[in-house]
């Protein structure tokens, strides 16, 4: 398999990041609901997936998305390089990770699997930048200042765009999609658990395209 080199791997997450103002945060405990929850995000203009590795079916979940058409599936929560090599695959196209090591960014450029690492400071954000990413994880977003902290480190660090997670909803998420250093913003509510269990996809259609117009109007 061929190595990509960290910047390549960073210019594809971030086109991947600009696919929409929202990519969601998915936790799904049954594989069943895979495919029509890819499919009712797809079809509300929402093709970004990040499944989580939180739960025991999330590999399977990321194999039944990976085959929606129109949809890029990729793989949070990756913390080890067994992550990344399972998220692969299972048919991941990219990996999101709430940090970043260089363990984990070792193994993602080494199978060719494009990384949106995590930071929350500016020393964080410099030390991958140094290594060629460009494009970040800003989490815990909510917990480490919010949208103030990020437009505050945009300010010494204007070559580096972020996908802020964690707290965000549609209360905050134009603050954060205002700002010239946010390609887009990760969020969960845009499947919340309840409509997933009911399998309530025309809600979960509705929820994204709601979720696709913020930043725009």
């Amino acid at each position: 398999m061929m190595r990509i080199i960290p910047k390549e791997a960073s210019l594809r997450t971030c086109e991947i990041c600009a696919l929409a103002p929202v990519m969601p945060v998915l936790v799904v405990e049954d594989a069943s609901h895979a495919r029509p929850l890819a499919e009712a995000l797809v079809a509300g203009g929402l093709p970004a997936l990040e499944v989580t590795l939180r739960t025991g079916a999330a590999l399977d979940v990321i194999r039944e998305m990976a085959q929606v058409k129109g949809g890029v599936v990729g793989a949070g929560t990756l913390i080890t390089p067994k992550d990344a090599e399972a998220a692969k695959d299972a048919g991941a196209q990219f990996g999101v990770s709430p940090g970043a090591t260089d363990y984990l960014l070792d193994a993602c450029e080494s199978i060719g699997l494009p990384l949106l690492p995590g930071a929350a400071t500016a020393t964080e954000a410099m030390r991958l930048l140094a290594r060629g990413y460009g494009m970040l994880k800003f989490f815990p977003a909510e917990a480490s200042g919010g949208a103030p902290a990020l437009k505050a480190l945009g300010a010494p660090l204007p070559q580096i765009s972020f996908c802020p997670t964690g707290g965000i909803s549609p209360a905050n998420a134009e603050s954060y999609l205002s700002l010239g250093n946010v390609v887009c913003a990760g969020g969960s509510w845009v499947a919340p658990k309840d409509l997933v269990q009911s399998g309530n996809w025309s809600a979960i259609e509705d929820l994204a395209r709601k979720a696709c117009r913020l930043g725009k109007d």
